[in-house]
């Protein structure tokens, strides 16, 4: 599996549609969606999964004045809901010639909590074959936020999400590891602990920790002792702050602050600024309208010096439990 860095020949979207996700605040999220949508054009092809004529029709009503018609691709790939890093395809090269595959794990809506989620199901296959890729569909239940790879053998996950008997009761840890690692070309798993307050997918790692190069990992922190979120992040700090990688390479790690809490009807939310999402020319960073906007978006920026920032309000789109990384798959460029 390319690292998300890699250069992409496209973003894929599922686009937004079901306002349960979103109660009461759905005014907000396809406004947020174009503007993610403007900064992807600028390098590279947007896939939108469509319900129908209909929808597609008025998605591109929406995106006519932000973005380049020509680089916009519509698929009308009904699905269930927009969390496409979940319930998409996952590309790979193929040992041996590079060539790109997909892979269509299992996906059980984070443990069955989202019934119905048989659309969301098929979305990966018919990914897939919209680009005549061949598909191999791994036996397992496993999202794309639940991993993240450095393109050198290493892989990043939390045993709070893999571990849990809600994906993979029958399978453990060493046998999990080594389906990482014949499926995504990996040698290392690098398990952390828990993810956030507010995270429904049982401690993403998308949520708390990423590679932003071979040797270098941001990961969320929070210093405010009283915060629920200051013990299972540090936990997790303590435990990459002994890693090595391949090699022997101990990595550099770069702490990446915790915004302030987001409630949303009297819950906190998953509001971390780590769910950004590396494009060709662009980081989309979600940012959520306190001070530490303003750092996250100057760490992220010294970690890619050759990209521009795009901070993305996602204030609305969090309510919905996910942020940007959530919302984009990335194709790598053949």
């Amino acid at each position: 599996m390319p690292p998300e860095w890699a250069p992409h020949a496209a973003t894929w979207l599922s686009w937004p549609h079901n306002r349960d996700t979103w109660p009461g605040c759905f005014h907000g999220v396809e406004p947020a969606m174009g503007q993610v949508v403007a900064a992807l054009a600028e390098s590279e092809l947007v896939r939108i999964n469509v319900l129908d004529t209909d929808h597609e029709r008025h998605v591109r009503q929406l995106l006519a004045a932000t973005a380049p018609p020509e680089r916009i691709v519509f698929h009308r790939i009904a699905t269930n809901d927009a969390w496409i890093r979940d319930h998409g395809a996952i590309f790979v090269r193929a040992p041996g010639d590079d060539s790109l595959l997909a892979l269509d794990f299992d996906y059980n809506a984070w443990g069955g909590k989202y019934p119905p989620y048989d659309l969301d199901q098929r979305v990966a296959g018919q990914m897939a074959a919209a680009l005549d890729l061949p598909c191999v569909k791994p036996d397992i239940v496993l999202e794309g936020g639940s991993i993240d790879v450095n393109g050198a053998g290493a892989l990043l996950t939390t045993s709070q999400c893999l571990l849990n008997p809600n994906r993979n009761p029958n399978l453990t840890q060493p046998e999990i590891e080594a389906i990482l690692q014949r499926t995504l070309g990996v040698e290392q798993v690098i398990w952390l602990g828990d993810g956030i307050v507010g995270d429904d997918t049982d401690g993403h790692i998308d949520d708390i920790t990423r590679f932003v190069a071979e040797a270098s990992i941001v990961t969320a922190v929070e210093i405010e002792r009283s915060d629920p979120n200051h013990a299972p992040l540090a936990a997790n700090r303590r435990l990459l702050q002994d890693l090595h990688l391949q090699g022997g390479v101990r990595p550099e790690i770069i702490d990446l602050p915790m915004p302030d809490p987001v409630i949303y009807r009297g819950e906190r939310v998953p509001a971390s600024y780590a769910n950004f999402y590396i494009a060709n020319t662009v980081v989309l960073l979600p940012v959520f309208g306190c001070a530490a906007d303003a750092a996250a978006r100057a760490i992220l920026g010294a970690c890619f010096p050759g990209r521009r920032i795009v901070p993305v309000d996602c204030r609305t789109l969090v309510a919905g439990l996910g942020a940007i990384h959530c919302l984009t798959q990335q194709v790598p460029a053949l």
